[in-house]
């Protein structure tokens, strides 16, 4: 039960650094606000890609090309470790529910 704690939060913590080391790096690269860089990060790593804001200079352009391979990756692996975790808890207790249904019938 531990290991499955721990990657819950390994899976959590790498999404927050992730997060917010977008968040700095837009801040400083491209002189945006705090709330525009964390909204340009999101909006890039969950892959919806609004339009609305783009990188505007070459560095720019290429420490984004790089933060959306790893990003995604990165992201795409803590959310189908967070669904996975979810997944074996909730067929856990399904199962215990069978197994409580049958005893039931069995004994009346």
């Amino acid at each position: 039960m531990a290991s499955v704690k721990n990657q819950l939060i390994a899976a959590a913590t790498a999404m927050t650094f992730l997060i917010v080391l977008g968040t700095f790096v837009y801040h400083f690269l491209e002189k945006w606000s705090w709330i525009s860089s964390f909204y340009f990060t999101v909006v890039t790593l969950t892959t919806v890609g609004y339009g609305d804001m783009v990188p505007s200079s070459d560095i720019s352009r290429l420490v984004t090309s790089v933060f959306i391979i790893l990003g995604v990756t990165i992201m795409l692996a803590a959310v189908a470790t967070i669904g996975a975790r979810y997944l074996e808890a909730r067929g856990t207790k399904v199962e215990a529910r069978r197994a409580k249904r049958k005893e039931e019938k069995e004994s009346s």
